[in-house]
């Protein structure tokens, strides 16, 4: 099975809901999970990402009906990271910035293109986030799946095809994908090299947040979600898998491809959306939002309202509001911003803050707009404007990001960051 179509890559899901595909008639039991003999002689096995006594409400889980089992395997062995994963970096508490990483030179995949350059937790403590970034020329021939985490994935740079255990799903930039804990995975680059940002949640899934007074619509309906179709491999190659598992790499080879699933049916499964569809919810009188307001996924803690992780997006909006500093208003946070450009320019900074860039605002560091940025705002005069072709994002979550020992040592790393709010001095007049 290796042609693609369009119809081939995803179906309309309903966030959270159950679904049920089959790549081949009949593959698929019905009234019963795991019969005796399942149809074609496949095996039937369950993917949990949830214990399996959570509230239904938070259960995930997927029956799989595939052509092998997952257990057959050899051992994996340590294989070297690069610079994925590993131990956590030191705390810093200045404000950082980083240049977008340069496309590799040669032959690197997803997997070897990956870079940390933030994390809170490893994968052990089932909290906390990492943040990654990916400069990628080359398809993977190997399949990859992370025992840490999540990864939501934002390509910046080039689409990518996600060819899972599930299905295949094309993720543009402008678009985002997210592939379960656990999940088998490779990734092709139909467009040559890419480069994009991958936060790897470690903690509880991501879902959709509540709406609260907005009601029962805005932000990201869940209808625009999607989860791929059932598609499968029955190739009898060698194949290298690797898995990430406490910030290390390992890897085996199967005689066989292990993305091999026939039929599926659960409610845990990759999916994708793309960003345009989002609807913002902004001021129509006076003052600026609190930036919460254009959350996408939430990933919750146990105290409510404070996020493991957040994934926030500043779309193309219509700003309106009356006698209003209209950029992002100066602040201190409890919470740790880590903030990237797909592209256009930010309306929170002048220059500096590139298309496939990083900046990282820990915990209750000041930050906000720039000098220019500011003087413009303040002068400006307050007529409708839409803020158009730009889209940023932000991974915010409640415990402080320490940046990795290569972020802190690459060339990347903006020495004068600080000197972007150089010159906003006194104008106190009484």
């Amino acid at each position: 099975m290796d042609s693609i179509t369009g119809t081939d890559l995803a179906t309309l899901s309903g966030f959270g809901n159950e679904f049920a595909t089959e790549a081949i008639p009949g593959a698929l039991p019905q009234g019963r999970n795991s019969p005796q003999r399942p149809a074609h002689g496949l095996y039937a096995e369950q993917f949990s990402a949830t214990a399996f006594t959570v509230p239904r409400r938070e259960n995930r889980r997927t029956w799989l009906y595939r052509i092998r089992p997952s257990a057959n395997h050899p051992p994996y062995a340590k294989i070297d990271r690069g610079r994925f994963g590993g131990p956590l970096g030191t705390p810093n508490p200045n404000r950082l910035r980083w240049n977008p990483p340069p496309l590799p030179d040669a032959p690197t995949d997803f997997v070897a293109g990956l870079t940390t350059m933030a994390a809170n937790a490893e994968g052990a403590y089932g909290v906390g986030v990492s943040v990654h970034v990916y400069a990628a020329n080359r398809s993977m021939q190997r399949v990859f799946w992370n025992a840490d985490g999540e990864m939501l994935i934002v390509p910046q740079q080039g689409r990518l095809l996600l060819s899972t255990e599930l299905g295949r799903l094309l993720v543009a930039p402008n678009e985002i994908a997210v592939i379960p804990r656990g999940i088998r995975f490779r990734v092709e680059l139909p467009d040559g090299a890419a480069r994009g940002y991958v936060c790897e949640n470690h903690g509880a899934t991501f879902r959709l947040p509540d709406l609260g007074p907005i009601g029962a619509n805005g932000l990201a309906n869940p209808r625009d979600f999607l989860t791929p179709v059932a598609w499968f491999e029955d190739c009898d190659a060698p194949t290298e898998v690797v898995q990430k598992f406490l910030g290390e790499l390992w890897a085996t080879t199967l005689d066989h491809s292990p993305l091999d699933v026939v039929a599926w049916h659960g409610n845990c499964a990759p999916y994708k959306y793309d960003l345009a569809n989002f609807m913002a919810i902004g001021t129509v009188s006076f003052d600026h939002p609190d930036p919460s307001i254009f959350t996408v996924l939430t990933a919750p803690t146990e105290t409510p309202g404070r996020a493991n992780c957040d994934f926030v997006i500043f779309p193309p909006r219509w700003m309106v509001a009356e006698d209003t500093f209209r950029p992002p208003w100066f602040h201190r946070n409890i919470m740790n911003e880590c903030m990237g450009l797909v592209g256009g320019v930010y309306d929170g900074k002048a220059e500096g803050f590139l298309p496939g860039g990083l900046s990282l605002h820990g915990l209750m560091s000041a930050h906000g707009p720039d000098k220019p940025t500011t003087e413009r705002a303040m002068a400006a005069e307050l007529a409708p404007h839409k803020i158009a072709g730009t889209l940023a994002f932000m991974f915010e979550t409640n415990q402080v990001l320490m940046p990795s020992r290569h972020a802190m040592g690459c060339a990347e790393l903006q020495s004068g960051y600080d000197a972007v709010w150089n010159g906003l001095g006194k104008m106190f007049a009484t």
